[in-house]
């Protein structure tokens, strides 16, 4: 065995003055093989290295088969390969790790290597990063055309290619220095539990200098809308869709939808190309058993073996129930003048600010409105991991100059607000309001606030109003970024009575808009029906 630091050799080297050996003919170079064909006969060379199927030849199954052909088959007219990146996402266990190790192999060694090629792993962690590098390393050891051209170095997760004079790094997204990349092939494993895009965004903007790189992300999806594999699975359903043309993306998508019946065979094995195979179905039935009885097993059976983008089963409202009440658009213009209900959760000093109006009358519409200190934008947007300077630049978020919140600029925007529409009530939460009212009074501008405590006795009624609201279809809104965002982190709790109220330590990170929309719901709820007056003859009727 070779050395396994700085200066390793290949596992197995050359006796000291012998002849190389002669190169036996590998599988993937036989004649008329089409380049996913090539592909298919180099992972099939290779070696199970665990489980009962140890020893044993891996071998592709048709839907596997697919997946590559998709990938490596279309090309331009110059040859080149098309697609540059693939998305493969699907439940665990359907054999995720095997098929990225192998492909990694195959740009390192195979028949995809190229001359100094640069192959990356990526993963959330270091434990996670490792898992690829040992599947990699275990086949290497054991392929001995593999195991004489190969440095491997443990101390750093590195392997190089003696031969094509190729390396593989595994990364993960602890490592400090990301920059100084000119990849060839990427493969991130599970990339909805990374933890923000930044390692993601270095490496797939480092191909530049390739002719055909190639990125490969493995992943069950992220219960988060804003994270990058949300992201990238709502980019490949549009491709998949033809609502956008573009051949250099291709997505591989098995999830189970959301309205099916998640305890159903049928279900499971739609979404599970392995199952049955070598996915096991006792274990899978005895995972929804325990899942069915146990409610707070449903979550990650959900999202780990069916492959649905869930939240915590106290969030506030469905991803589902929100996305089904979004609209194309909401006309501002053609509210002005009519009655609305507003919510305003105001920050101390550096947090987000909300304000949502509400317009029962008009099909439920929604308006929001978000601030935030302007200064050091960049430095928020790291630390909440969501992308504030594209959503100011975008018009979705206000952002006036300074390090806290500008409690006169809020002010000033709440009076022009005030004047375009039919404010009927305020709700505010009085713990933070102290400052702003004084502002309001010194800049005379009326406005008609309620006090609304934050605890069970008012957040109750507002969060039954909410989705009362939502449920019965008497709530659209645009698909605000900001708002959806507040309203997939907003989580619930419960005192013993089963009232409830949302919980901001809980919460992921910001809920403001959430607050704010739940307030302005429960306030017009809250508000007595205006009497309607018919006349008949000499008597007065009220409806």
């Amino acid at each position: 065995m070779g050395l396994r630091g700085p200066g390793a050799k290949p596992v197995k080297a050359r006796p000291k003055g012998g002849k190389p050996a002669k190169k036996a003919a590998q599988p993937w170079t036989k004649r008329g093989l089409s380049r996913s064909g090539r592909v298919v006969a180099f992972i099939e060379s290779l070696p199970i290295t665990s489980g009962v199927l140890a020893g044993e030849r891996m071998r592709l199954r048709e839907w596997q088969r697919a997946i590559i052909r998709a990938i490596y088959d279309p090309v331009r007219d110059d040859g080149l390969r098309v697609v540059r990146t693939a998305l493969l996402t699907m439940p665990r266990k359907n054999g995720k790790t095997g098929l990225a190790a192998a492909l990694a192999l195959c740009h390192l060694c195979g028949p995809e290597a190229e001359a100094r090629g640069q192959v990356y792993s990526a993963a959330a962690d270091k434990n996670q990063a490792a898992l690829l590098y040992a599947e990699m390393k275990a086949i290497i050891e054991a392929v001995p055309w593999m195991a004489e051209r190969t440095v491997i170095r443990d101390f750093n997760k590195h392997l190089e290619d003696a031969e094509t004079g190729s390396i593989y790094q595994a990364l993960s997204a602890e490592v400090r220095s990301k920059h100084g990349f000119s990849a060839s092939f990427i493969v991130y494993d599970e990339l909805a539990q990374a933890p923000d895009r930044h390692l993601y965004d270095v490496l797939t903007t480092s191909t530049a200098a390739r002719a055909e790189p190639l990125t490969v992300v493995i992943s069950t999806m992220s219960p988060d809308p804003l994270h990058i594999m949300s992201e990238l699975v709502a980019y490949g359903r549009q491709v998949l869709d033809g609502v956008i043309a573009d051949p250099t993306f291709h997505a591989s998508i098995f999830s189970a939808p959301m309205e099916a019946d998640p305890w159903s065979e049928e279900t499971w094995r739609a979404c599970n190309p392995a199952l049955g195979d070598f996915r096991s179905l006792d274990e899978m039935r005895t995972s929804a058993m325990q899942a069915r009885r146990i409610p707070a097993r449903e979550t990650a059976f959900r999202n780990l073996y069916l492959n649905q983008p869930v939240n915590d089963e106290k969030a506030l409202i469905k991803r589902a129930d929100w996305l089904g009440c979004q609209v194309e658009a909401i006309d501002a213009a053609a509210l002005r003048g009519r009655p609305c209900w507003g919510g305003l959760d105001l920050s101390s000093t550096t947090d987000l600010t909300a304000l949502v109006l509400y317009f029962p009358d008009d099909s439920g519409a929604v308006l929001p409105w978000f601030w935030l200190p302007g200064d050091n934008l960049q430095d928020r947007a790291d630390r909440d991991k969501v992308p504030y300077v594209e959503w100011r630049d975008a018009g979705f978020l206000e952002t006036p100059a300074g390090r806290a919140v500008n409690k006169l600029a809020v002010a000033q925007r709440l009076a022009e607000i005030a004047a375009e529409f039919d404010l009927q009530g305020l709700a505010f939460d009085r713990w933070r309001m102290k400052d702003l009212q004084q502002i309001l009074d010194g800049e005379g501008i009326d406005l008609p606030l309620v006090e609304w405590g934050q605890g069970y006795v008012s957040m109750g009624p507002a969060l039954d109003a909410f989705e009362t609201a939502i449920l019965n279809g008497n709530l659209k809104h645009a698909g605000h970024p900001v708002l959806t965002w507040n309203i997939a982190n907003a989580v619930v709790t419960s005192d013993p009575a089963g009232n409830r109220k949302l919980d901001k330590d809980k919460a992921r990170t910001r809920i403001d808009g959430a607050v704010a929309l739940a307030m302005a719901c429960g306030l017009h709820a809250k508000t007595p029906p205006v009497p309607v007056f018919e006349f008949a003859g000499d008597r007065v009727l009220v409806a």
